[in-house]
């Protein structure tokens, strides 16, 4: 049976949007879990699907060390220790699906990389839902929330 870490998280994300169109707000913490990373992702603000239905949303690890640049250009590619294909990559995460208010919680358990390694690198949500095919990144669409993993 699994069991949610009593620990606080090693590293964590505050997520946020740039856009005025957009007020996405979150944090994305990383627990040592095992051989690998529990990610918890608590993200307020998505875009819904326009029918009232549900959104869903890209959401990688980056490479890039900092959400700046037009579109947060500067978060890179996607994390990808390996050097695989998408969506092989170790910063390939599912997607995140918005509630109609906006809200997501999603928990997802890696052994593609610990806390450690992922420090100093970038949380990206996306405009759209990856694709799970497209070289390099999914055809994920634009950018719209990041923020930078930071060791607690």
């Amino acid at each position: 049976m699994f069991q949610l870490p009593s620990a606080p998280p090693a590293a964590i994300a505050c997520v946020r949007s740039h856009s005025p169109d957009l007020h996405i707000t979150g944090t994305v913490s990383f627990f040592c879990c095992g051989g690998g990373t529990l990610v918890v992702a608590d993200i307020c603000g998505l875009p819904a699907d326009p029918s009232g239905g549900r959104g869903i949303h890209g959401f990688h690890i980056h490479e890039g060390p900092c959400c700046t640049g037009a579109d947060f250009a500067d978060t890179g590619g996607h994390f990808n220790l390996e050097n695989r294909p998408h969506p092989q990559h170790a910063g390939d995460l599912p997607p995140l699906f918005a509630c109609r208010n906006g809200h997501t919680l999603c928990v997802v358990l890696t052994d593609r990389f610990r806390p450690a390694d992922v420090v100093g690198r970038t949380v990206v949500i996306h405009s759209d839902a990856d694709d799970l095919m497209t070289q390099p990144a999914g055809n994920a669409g634009k950018k719209i929330a990041c923020g930078v993993i930071r060791s607690l």
